[in-house]
């Protein structure tokens, strides 16, 4: 069984965004040489996050409203105890729960073995600094 492993760093300057990553973890697998496997994608960490969706900008509007509905940012700790700690970024913890930690594709002749329109992004909820995503790719 092969494997590769891959680190992918982002520095998002704003606080929230996504990032379509499916070309990078499209190379790393043709790196791989891996022809039948699977691929871990995986935000390392806890205010980022990677799904797969569509990549159409309405929709990422309509997350990035919805998450802001669902958590909204306040750096009090009144909101937030998590911001008692003397961090800000109690909103960002929720929104990567809610979006996901990582995900894993099928790799098939070589290629990500995807549905139609199916893309991977990374989140971000808590952005400009560098942050890590992993792309782990086993198989044969």
């Amino acid at each position: 069984m092969k494997s590769h492993t891959e680190y992918l760093i982002f520095n998002v300057p704003k606080r929230m965004d996504f990032v379509n990553i499916t070309a990078r973890v499209e190379e790393a697998v043709r790196k791989s040489g891996v022809r039948e496997g699977l691929v871990l994608v995986n935000a390392m960490h806890i205010t980022a996050s990677v799904f797969i969706n569509d990549d159409e900008p309405g929709l990422h509007e309509d997350y990035k409203r919805w998450l802001e509905q669902l958590a909204p940012y306040d750096p009090s700790p009144e909101r937030y105890r998590h911001n008692r700690t003397g961090e800000d970024n109690g909103d960002a913890h929720h929104k990567r729960q809610v979006m996901g930690r990582e995900v894993v594709v099928a790799i098939t002749d070589g290629k990500l073995d995807f549905g139609p329109w199916e893309q991977i992004f990374y989140g971000e909820f808590d952005g400009r600094r560098p942050k890590r995503v992993l792309v782990k790719v086993i198989g044969e």
